[in-house]
């Protein structure tokens, strides 16, 4: 038996050598499951085989860092880096924004599973919650979808175009909510992903997006017929209760909704990702997560 120990607040603690743990944390740095595992059961032969029975988490990953920088080095920076951040004493905040149908929610789950976080939310249920608070008759834009909302905006649109204006009406009141949950994440400690089409860059306070542990991407779907397509996909699962016909008589706002975030990211410095293939998006969302939270270069 291998034990590894590790240190909590001055306490010590030790718990077993688990190959599935070390597989699924491998997995961090873009390696197949298979490829996890079977790296994963090699350095517990090479443990065994050099007769340790007891080692420190940091050994372990400085061990398992020399490993990988064996098979590639670009694999080790990424392992490095991911699990520094799983250490850190600050919370991980990731907020994923995109227009409706671009994969914010499939997206958010994936990276979830590969950072190893538990927590995940979506602006469309802080938006419900707001319509319990807010009553129709005091904010009717709020009870309409993000991407109709011009619709019942009381007064003539003064800063942009009328839908433009309904989604910006949408998103400030969301807003509200989002950087509670922010707030209180920072406050508690806890690591989260929160997604929607209500993220939006610029709009969050500075004071709050400025904190070196809180990263923005902006998922899009630059053709426009996979952008369909996508509501397709989405309307053919049975507990999908709006119509494909909804979405489509309202596709040519949501486009510009989609053109609105895209200048707001570019403004804002903010990670713009087109949503193609999943693995590809997954990979680009943990490289620009790397990048703010690690810096640019591989220290290998």
């Amino acid at each position: 038996m291998i034990w590894v120990v590790g240190n909590v607040d001055g306490n010590y603690y030790k718990e077993p050598f688990s190959k599935g743990v070390l597989a699924r944390s491998l997995r961090f740095s873009n390696l197949g499951l298979d490829q996890a595992y079977e790296i994963a059961s090699d350095i517990e032969t090479k443990l065994i085989e050099n007769e340790v029975d007891e080692i420190s988490l940091d050994e372990l990953s400085k061990y398992i860092s020399d490993y990988l920088k064996k098979i590639d080095p670009d694999i080790a920076f990424k392992y490095k880096r991911l699990s520094s951040l799983r250490k850190s004493n600050e919370p991980l905040i990731i907020l994923i924004g995109g227009a409706s149908g671009v994969g914010t929610s499939s997206m958010a789950f994936e990276l979830a599973n590969r950072l190893g976080l538990k927590n995940i939310i979506s602006t469309d249920m802080i938006r419900e919650v707001m319509r319990k608070i807010i009553s129709k008759e005091l904010n009717p834009v709020i009870h309409k979808s993000s991407f109709d909302a011009y619709e019942s905006i009381r007064t003539p649109a003064i800063r942009v175009d009328t839908t433009i204006e309904g989604f910006i009406s949408h998103v400030d009141v969301v807003n509200v909510g989002i950087e509670a949950i922010v707030e209180r994440s920072i406050k508690e400690g806890i690591s989260i992903i929160i997604e929607g089409v209500h993220v939006v860059p610029g709009f969050i306070r500075e004071d709050l997006i400025n904190k070196g542990n809180i990263i923005i991407l902006t998922l899009i779907v630059e053709d426009e017929e996979m952008h369909k397509q996508r509501f397709y996909s989405r309307c053919r699962q049975p507990w999908v209760k709006r119509s494909l016909d909804h979405y489509m008589d309202n596709f040519d706002t949501i486009r510009k909704t989609q053109d609105f975030l895209i200048s707001q990211a570019n403004i804002h410095n903010s990670c713009v990702i087109n949503n193609v293939d999943y693995k590809q998006t997954i990979d680009l969302m943990v490289n620009d997560i790397i990048k703010e939270f690690g810096g640019e270069t591989n220290d290998k």
